[in-house]
């Protein structure tokens, strides 16, 4: 008999959930490999892995700067042959001189880096953040990471100490964090977000949840934000960002900015935790010195869109020396992240600038994915504004909508009779007539009595959203 099984395995990794990968996109990877092989008996012809934010998987185009840079890092050879570069294949010369610049800083991207990233890399995101907050930045407190999740694993490894220690988590949430400390055998203390005010961050709801879990004996360290939202697309305002920071002072908690969303804004515009933190502190000298700000960015998302490629970094404010020892023994226990990510966010942090041979083509590619994505986030708000039972509210950011959803009691019988919540019946229903795979709301947490699901809006055309406002209306007449 095999030594392992369910009941002698990790029980933390038993239970954790991650449903952006779960039963609906193990079947629409199934139908995928149907379809390759010719199955010509399903109701659709295209799997549109709408779960899951993949931009690449979905035909966001790579931007040429970033690719030609990497190009040459991974076979310096070609820079032996700039005539044919320039000349042939449409390179531009800063192109060139970037990938020099990386190879003489950074060396083979086949060997190992500093644990905490590349030296050179480190200094490129001091100086984007210091143009972006208007503050300086120290790059001793950057750390490179395998995109920002494996960031949020080094974070939480090192606030989490105990079943008791606890950490506020929005609900609905990125499922990262909650498999995460459910891994860590540790307390996720959820606060819902306000759906009513466009899903912003409710400073009561956030106090409720933290005095509750201080009454039950939870050691509550840390704050979780994730701005702009997942699976929300919420955009947090100013004063928001400054009640978080207030509250974080007052009772002594990290906080931890999840900003991997950061240049998809459509309403208002983006607010750093870092660039208000250090604001406050400016204007209040003494009172929120000894805030912990953790802030996480990522390739991975964005108009970079470049998942794969596993490249992020998260920057520390206000930490203990004696911990951050600690943060760079953890990160050194991995060695360090993936040398190609890394320098392919030196590029997001640094492209082309006004005036560089290669901006021109870089800002038409930059803007064309802003410009596509917002037109599609409007044309699936346009499309459940019709759709009856739906609620749905203007998009403001990310790359996801999350619309409330109400079904007839007929459907939620069904979806009992399954061992289905109905907003999971329903996302199995639209799967297996439509090929569009999105997520239930109950994966990311949602109040109680309320139903919802998550849709990215990267697939390219509109079909698709045709194919869902089909399906719902045969699915409410079906069981009305």
């Amino acid at each position: 008999m095999a030594r392992l099984n369910l009941g002698n395995i990790n029980p933390h990794i038993v239970e954790a959930k991650y449903a952006v990968r779960g039963e609906l996109a193990v079947k629409s990877e199934e139908y995928r490999a149907r379809l390759k092989k010719g199955d010509k008996s399903l109701p659709f012809s295209q799997v549109i892995s709408a779960n899951i934010g993949n931009p690449q998987q979905l035909d966001q185009k790579p931007i040429t700067y970033f690719r030609q840079v990497l190009s040459l890092l991974e076979n310096p050879k070609l820079l032996e042959h700039e005539d044919v570069l320039i000349n042939s294949l449409g390179y531009k010369t800063d192109v060139l001189e970037r990938a020099r610049w990386l190879l003489d800083h950074v060396g083979s991207v086949g060997a190992y880096s500093a644990s905490a990233g590349a030296p050179a890399i480190k200094e490129s995101i001091a100086k984007f953040l210091e143009r972006r907050d208007g503050f300086p930045a120290d790059p001793a407190h950057i750390y490179l990471s395998a995109g920002a999740s494996s960031g949020v694993n080094t974070l939480l490894h090192i606030i989490c100490a105990s079943p008791t220690t606890g950490v506020l988590v929005p609900i609905p949430q990125y499922p990262l964090y909650t498999a995460s400390l459910s891994v860590l055998n540790s307390t996720c203390v959820p606060y819902y977000l306000d759906e009513a005010a466009h899903w912003g961050t409710s400073l009561a709801a956030i106090k409720e949840s933290y005095s509750k879990a201080k009454a039950d004996g939870i050691d509550v360290r840390a704050i979780v934000i994730i701005n702009p939202g997942n699976p929300t697309g919420a955009s947090l305002s100013e004063e928001d960002v400054r009640s978080v920071l207030e509250f974080a002072a007052e009772e002594k908690l990290v906080v931890m900015a999840d900003e991997v969303y950061q240049t998809n804004v459509f309403i208002g515009k983006f607010h750093s935790f870092r660039q208000v933190l250090l604001t406050l502190q400016k204007e209040h000298p003494g009172k929120y010195d000894e805030v912990e700000l953790a802030s996480l960015h990522s390739v991975s998302k964005g108009m970079v869109g470049e998942c794969g490629h596993r490249g992020g970094y998260f920057d520390l404010i206000g930490f203990k020396e004696e911990v951050e020892e600690q943060i760079y023994k953890f990160v050194s226990i991995t060695l360090c992240a993936p040398v190609i990510g890394q320098c392919l966010v030196e590029l997001m942090v640094n492209p082309p600038k006004p005036g560089e041979p290669s901006y021109e083509l870089y800002n038409q590619e930059y803007s064309a994915i802003f410009n596509n994505l917002k037109s599609r986030a409007y044309t699936l708000y346009e499309a459940f504004k019709e759709m009856e039972g739906v609620e749905c509210g203007e998009p403001q950011g990310s790359m996801y909508i999350f619309p409330t959803i109400h079904v007839p009691p007929k459907a939620a019988e069904a979806a009992k009779k399954e061992g289905r919540t109905p907003d999971e019946f329903y996302c199995m229903r639209l799967l297996e007539a439509t090929g569009v795979c999105v997520v239930p709301g109950s994966g990311f947490g949602q109040v109680e009595g309320t139903l919802h699901f998550r849709t990215t809006f990267l697939a390219p055309g509109t079909e698709w959203v045709g194919s869902i406002k089909k399906f719902h209306k045969e699915f409410m007449d079906k069981y009305r």
